[in-house]
């Protein structure tokens, strides 16, 4: 009778005050997420020019249709795509190679961990700074090469030839960011009980079999996890490139959209048509995002 009366008031309470506590980050999230969305989707159609007075000319989808008839445009496609998947497929890959590296040591795990996962504390300024250095002609990439393919003297051009270069970006967001995934597939690797795999050893099952037969379908929500951040923060990089091309690298090869829709807001002052190059950007990764949720079919995962 008691529990009759008194729930439905209490659980009413508990949604109110659930609302009450909630409301400021969603307004937080709504003005610093969804307002600038809409709001480079408002700017897109105009023809506007970043510091001019004048007020802006609505030219509806003109924007659009100067990007794809822009070949500057598609080669930043070309550029990003190639980073992207050049990047995050062995980001994902050496990542987990590493967590099982790292959990299956019985000393020093802490050790490996804070090692792997120090470059991402790093600031990218920073990083982009000390590799500056060591692709120097003098640095320590062309010594390291020259030891192992045994031909002293000879500059790799990591930042002067085309590919080189995009290799060297490759490897600078490579190095800062898989420790960074590395740590998150260590949590769902811990998160798998230890007595599913000491019943497969029972069985006789050896660890090739078990990591792939075992551990990795139980993984499916980290690595689904793993691969939509890392496929996100790849598309949007900038930092990198940026400072390359800041070194003396050439542009062409590395002009990934974010960097082609800073130098047109920033340095062309055509911040409309910038603002239809990071919608066709958002609409890129909303995409692609989905198409791994749609390609994974579903994440729920029973021990």
């Amino acid at each position: 009778m008691i529990k009759r009366l008194f729930s439905p008031g209490i659980e009413h309470k508990k949604a109110r005050w659930g609302w009450v506590f909630i409301f400021p980050s969603l307004v937080f999230f709504a003005l610093f997420n969804f307002y600038p969305i809409f709001n480079a989707l408002h700017t897109s159609l105009f023809r506007k020019k970043l510091l001019s007075l004048k007020p802006p000319k609505f030219i509806g989808f003109d924007n659009y249709i100067y990007l794809f008839n822009s070949p500057d445009f598609w080669n930043s496609i070309r550029a990003t795509v190639v980073f992207t998947i050049g990047t995050f497929i062995p980001m994902v890959i050496f990542s987990l190679i590493l967590a099982n590296f790292i959990i299956s040591r019985k000393r020093f795990q802490k050790f490996f961990q804070m090692a792997y996962y120090s470059p991402a504390v790093l600031s990218s300024v920073v990083v982009a700074a000390i590799w500056l250095l060591i692709f120097d002609p003098r640095g320590l990439s062309n010594q390291f090469v020259n030891l192992i393919l045994n031909m002293p003297g000879i500059d790799h051009k990591w930042l002067a030839n085309s590919v080189m270069v995009q290799i060297s970006t490759m490897l600078v967001y490579f190095w800062k960011y898989v420790g960074y995934f590395t740590i998150i597939f260590l949590v769902g690797l811990a998160s798998i009980p230890k007595s599913i795999h000491e019943a497969a050893k029972i069985d006789g099952v050896n660890a090739w079999t078990g990591f792939w037969y075992i551990t990795l379908p139980l993984l499916k929500p980290t690595t689904i996890l793993v691969s939509i951040m890392s496929m996100l923060q790849c598309l949007k990089t900038f930092s990198t490139q940026y400072l390359f091309t800041q070194g003396g690298a050439p542009m062409e090869p590395i002009n990934v959209i974010t960097l082609n829709l800073y130098h047109t807001a920033i340095r062309d002052h055509r911040i409309g048509l910038a603002s239809a190059m990071s919608i066709i950007l958002f609409c890129i990764m909303l995409f692609f995002t989905w198409l791994q949720f749609k390609g994974s079919r579903s994440d729920e995962v029973s021990y």
